[in-house]
């Protein structure tokens, strides 16, 4: 079996970053520091784990002048990719930080609706691609039915591969008790999971559990923004806190955490030590301007980091 980390991503986008002295309603502002990535869940972890060392391919549905724009980033970055055309334009999304304010502010297009051909390319693609992991993360596109995370899971399944989902909403809610080896939803989107506030560590870690023995998930990873992170398996819960640092982006970092985590687990990680890869990526993924940009040593500086504190 290989072992390959397939990536889908069925709503990318080419992400446009950049930076302001201040963002003021009705004034022109002039930026610096732009940054183009070729965004989108899937794709996201699929260069985090090429830049890692792993051995990926990123499924990717996308059309029009930016889609082309995409295939041609992923080409100039070295990152396998089939790209499956849509009649439609790819979105374009865009971030702003505010240096005054130290905020980030983010704009993401709704995207293009995919027809029922163009979804069946997508899914007959996964069944055609050896690998040991596929991931799904990033929203479904419009005209995609909210159970389609859940068929990807079957596709998945049927072909040998563990599968992850990194979603959220209806997607999530229509994925779940399908056979998912593991989900990363955020804090937020785990208090959508169990229809209440979540603002306490036991409670957190108590619903992440209860959710792993009903059969949501074989496994939970949560993401807890400034908090760290916590990992739920049938053995219980790991919690680790975040490595303190500025933030200059947050966007994709979810992404490199996922990316990290699994190219662990393919690698025979214990699910401790794979939580701590995900976190080390994800912070060093925070410290860069752009979607989830890292370098292998900088990843690898934040896993020492964490290797000097015991998880919880």
């Amino acid at each position: 079996m290989s072992n390959r980390i397939a990536t889908l991503t069925l709503n990318p986008a080419v992400d446009l970053a950049s930076s302001a002295d201040g963002v003021i309603p009705t004034h022109k502002i002039r930026t610096s520091g732009e940054h183009v990535d070729a965004g989108g869940g899937g794709i996201n972890v699929s260069r985090v784990i090429h830049a890692l060392g792993g051995d990926t391919l990123a499924l990717v549905l996308a059309g029009g002048p930016t889609g082309g724009w995409i295939a041609d980033i992923l080409t100039e970055a070295e990152v396998p990719a089939r790209i499956m055309a849509i009649a439609e334009r790819t979105r374009v999304s865009l971030t702003v930080y505010d240096r005054t304010a130290k905020q980030e502010y983010r704009f993401v297009a709704e995207g293009p609706t995919i027809s029922p051909d163009e979804l069946a390319s997508a899914l007959d693609a996964i069944g055609g691609t050896q690998a040991a992991w596929l991931i799904a993360s990033g929203s479904l596109p419009l005209g995609v039915p909210a159970d389609t995370y859940a068929e990807v899971a079957r596709i998945a399944a049927r072909h040998g591969m563990r599968f992850g989902l990194d979603t959220s909403g209806s997607a999530l809610d229509g994925a779940l008790h399908s056979g998912l080896d593991l989900i990363k939803p955020s804090l937020r989107e785990l208090e959508h999971l169990v229809g209440r506030a979540l603002p306490d560590a036991a409670e957190q870690e108590a619903e992440a559990l209860r959710l792993v023995h009903a059969g949501a998930a074989r496994a939970i990873a949560v993401t807890l923004g400034a908090d760290g992170a916590l990992l739920a398996t049938p053995d219980g819960v790991v919690r680790m806190a975040a490595l303190p640092g500025d933030v200059r982006s947050a966007v994709g970092a979810g992404d490199a955490f996922l990316a990290s985590m699994v190219l662990a687990l393919s690698r025979g990680a214990s699910p401790t030590d794979a939580l701590r890869w995900g976190i080390a990526a994800g912070s060093a993924a925070t410290q860069s301007v752009g979607t989830a940009r890292l370098t292998r040593p900088a990843v690898e500086a934040c896993y020492a980091r964490l290797c000097e504190r015991a998880p919880a």
